[in-house]
């Protein structure tokens, strides 16, 4: 695989699972340096890199609190002398009840960890990113971003909040040197999915039927697409919230 990103920093938070760890070994095959994050420690992202002869550190991690965002770009920096980029994927689905039943500590939750991490993320993101010139971050919205889903109106609300951050942040740094989009994942193959399923065949089967393409999505094909997006192939496409969702929101 061509090393396009050679000599280069990536950090990926919610890195120890799923989308996020397909896409720091993702990173990692094109050469890049990757700041795995996440709130759970697991070396099985870690592990993978390194026995790949990628060079990669574990950052424990909860994005909703600043300090310790502030806390995982210097470690960043300091570990690997830049930040190129950035791919704000943590996030948690909390607990699903109609609207008037969420409940307060829920909505706090979600919220703070799908709306607020990703803004304290870029809020030190990018101070590093402009003092380099340079720079592309990627959020993690959802198709829920998107379109409703009724039942988790704490998540709907963080996803679609997502989404106008990214386009909102994206037209101010525009000039500046660095681009920020985001991917609307659909219905892909995750721990959270298993959570939503039960792990139930005929649920996921139910879901897959809902997929216009036929089937759940995989972690790696919504890693090629960050990939893509924070490659130079992409260097004048800014503001996207992207639905790698075989065609959900189509319908």
């Amino acid at each position: 695989m061509e090393k396009i990103f050679l000599n280069k920093s990536a950090i990926v938070t919610g890195g120890s699972f799923g989308i996020g760890r397909a896409t720091a070994i993702a990173f990692a095959e094109r050469g890049a340096n990757v700041a795995i994050v996440d709130n759970i420690e697991d070396k099985e992202t870690l592990d993978a890199i390194t026995a790949m002869g990628g060079k990669a550190i574990f950052i424990k991690c909860d994005v909703s609190k600043a300090k310790e965002v502030e806390l995982m770009v210097e470690r960043t920096v300091a570990a690997f002398g830049r930040l190129d980029f950035a791919f704000n994927n943590a996030g948690i689905e909390g607990l699903t009840a109609p609207t008037a039943d969420c409940t307060e500590e829920n909505w706090d939750r979600v919220i703070g960890v799908n709306l607020k991490g990703p803004w304290l993320c870029m809020k030190y993101e990018i101070p590093q990113m402009l003092k380099q010139g340079k720079g592309s971050i990627v959020n993690c919205s959802s198709v829920a971003g998107l379109v409703g889903f009724p039942g988790i109106s704490a998540y709907v609300a963080s996803k679609h909040g997502l989404a106008g951050l990214t386009k909102n942040a994206a037209l101010e740094y525009a000039k500046m040197g660095l681009r920020i989009n985001a991917v609307s994942p659909g219905v892909i193959k995750t721990p959270m999915i298993d959570r939503f399923t039960g792990k139930k065949k005929e649920v996921e089967q139910l879901f897959a039927s809902q997929e216009p393409i036929g089937r759940l999505g995989e972690p790696s094909e919504v890693a090629n697409a960050v990939i893509w997006l924070c490659s130079d192939a992409a260097s004048f496409v800014t503001g996207v919230v992207m639905p790698v969702d075989g065609g959900w929101v189509a319908q």
